[in-house]
């Protein structure tokens, strides 16, 4: 075991702990003080007054599926489109989820489906909703640009893995004046979300959802382990800076 393995190991030993302690403390009522996000109070929203205009929500789970090195991004696309189908569900009005690659398709259309429990035909109808457009990018923005362009959108909530077509997206929500919320952690695609949503989610933040739309208490502990792991990782850093500094 190398010097880096160890320090990793050296974290997961000390995170895991900090992470059960936190949860725990969330589940008894200790709910702490969330900063403010935005895009989050926007996603809140959003349902409403799509119902209110008579028109539907879009949410593009991008690029990614749940085999690759960003499966987080899928899953928090997931995440966000899971609170805004319980919402919808309660209207009737299910959203509009387009995505890439197909090994999300069935996480997509368990989750547009859960909230109608056992109501089997309002079930698969909402899961109709979900559409494979195509694999590639270039194919994949050219049918979420016609989703945009022909179908009654109110939202476009755009998270999950993406690369330079999503300016194509964000620019066809732009044109149609559709309100748009947009999330990546590719640092190359971030400044494409900044210019074309009217609120973002960026990096880390939108693997924040089920914390701040769900309330999930082991998401909160998680935010808040990480946060004492920042911590503890800063010292550390000051701490080997002064030991070298001084010897």
């Amino acid at each position: 075991m190398n010097e880096i393995q160890l320090a990793l190991l050296l974290l997961l030993v000390v995170f895991l702990p900090v992470l059960y302690l936190s949860g725990r403390r969330v589940q008894e009522g200790n709910f702490p003080d969330l900063r403010p996000i935005l895009a989050f109070n926007a996603l809140q929203g959003v349902t409403a007054r799509a119902i209110e205009t008579g028109r539907a929500v879009h949410i593009s789970l991008g690029l990614g599926g749940i085999t690759g090195d960003t499966t987080a991004d899928s899953l928090a696309g997931l995440s966000v489109m899971e609170y805004l189908a319980d919402q919808s569900a309660a209207a009737g009005v299910p959203p509009i989820v387009t995505l890439a690659n197909p090994t999300l398709l069935p996480l997509a259309q368990d989750v547009i489906r859960r909230p109608y429990g056992t109501d089997q035909e309002e079930a698969a109808e909402a899961a109709r909703h979900v559409r494979w457009i195509a694999p590639g990018p270039a194919a994949y923005s050219a049918g979420v640009m016609g989703v945009l362009g022909i179908e009654a959108v109110d939202a476009n909530v755009m998270i999950g893995e993406f690369g330079d077509e999503y300016l194509l997206m964000g620019e066809a929500a732009h044109r149609k004046k559709i309100a748009h919320i947009g999330g990546a952690s590719d640092p190359s695609v971030i400044p494409y979300v900044y210019v074309s949503a009217d609120q973002t989610l960026m990096g880390e933040e939108m693997y924040a959802a089920g914390a701040y739309l769900k309330r999930k208490p082991w998401h909160i502990g998680s935010l808040l382990a990480q946060d004492f792991m920042r911590w503890v990782i800063a010292l550390v850093i000051v701490a080997l800076v002064i030991i070298n500094t001084l010897f």
